[in-house]
């Protein structure tokens, strides 16, 4: 993955900035998205001086179509290569029963997880069919293959993600592209504050007894799928800690 050009969305924290390290530590030169200019640039920098690769920041929310249209369109140079996609931006809110829901939350869910995905794969996706190289990454999650209480509208999005990775193996199987589904169960990561709206001794208590995965051991796999031989398609990976059994089913010590 040496001098591959590696795009990764809402970066700058949990999956999204273990990937910007791991990447960074194998010699890909990275464009890192997310909302937070202070914290893209602190990032940037960190990486640069540490591993001695380049960092492109576009600041832009991914909701934003335009924005996003935008800045892709001002790459230019060796930044317009994409090599790997990243779609990692996402977001829950709530644990809301489906006719209790904030819809105005569930707009921002959709907007988020489902077009914002789909606009960053439109947008990249042909230049990638075009150079005959490329390699797609979507960030699904466990929520995806079965609904679970307070979570209705989440699991859906994450079911999309699903769809949206197979639909999209589908239409470039005539290609070299590869495209990755990568679904996360528990990981402890800012994604879990967010969830409990800020609460965030409501979303260290969903941890307690139980290890779960970090951003890192995420971006391990993540990096595994797109290391991988180009003639090998790492199609989906469904990843938990070792007490977690399916979506709702995980083993939790109590202390003594």
């Amino acid at each position: 993955m040496k001098n591959r050009i590696v795009f990764i969305t809402g970066s700058t924290s949990g999956i999204g900035e273990g990937c910007a390290r791991k990447f960074a530590s194998k010699g890909s030169d990275l464009i890192l998205n997310g909302r937070n200019e202070d914290k893209l640039l602190k990032l940037k920098n960190e990486l640069e001086s540490e591993f001695g690769i380049q960092v492109l920041p576009l600041v832009f929310d991914v909701r934003d179509r335009k924005a996003a249209t935008d800045a892709l369109a001002s790459l230019e140079g060796k930044w317009e290569n994409i090599d790997v996609l990243i779609n990692n931006a996402g977001l829950v809110f709530g644990v809301d029963k489906e006719y209790q829901g904030d819809l105005d939350e569930w707009d921002i869910m959709i907007d988020t997880n489902i077009r914002a995905l789909l606009s960053m794969t439109r947008l990249i996706t042909p230049g990638m069919v075009e150079r005959g190289r490329g390699h797609i990454i979507n960030i699904g999650s466990i929520a995806g293959d079965a609904a679970y209480p307070g979570g209705s509208v989440y699991c859906a999005t994450k079911a999309a993600v699903k769809a949206l990775s197979d639909g999209l193996r589908i239409d470039l199987v005539d290609t070299p592209l590869r495209v990755t589904n990568i679904k996360p169960g528990m990981v402890e990561t800012n994604f879990s504050v967010v969830r409990f709206r800020g609460d965030k001794e409501k979303a260290d208590n969903f941890y307690k007894g139980i290890k779960p995965l970090t951003g890192t051991d995420i971006a391990e796999t993540i990096y595994f799928a797109a290391s991988a031989p180009e003639h090998i398609q790492i199609a989906e990976v469904l990843i938990m800690p070792t007490n977690q059994a399916t979506g709702t089913i995980s083993y939790k010590k109590t202390e003594a």
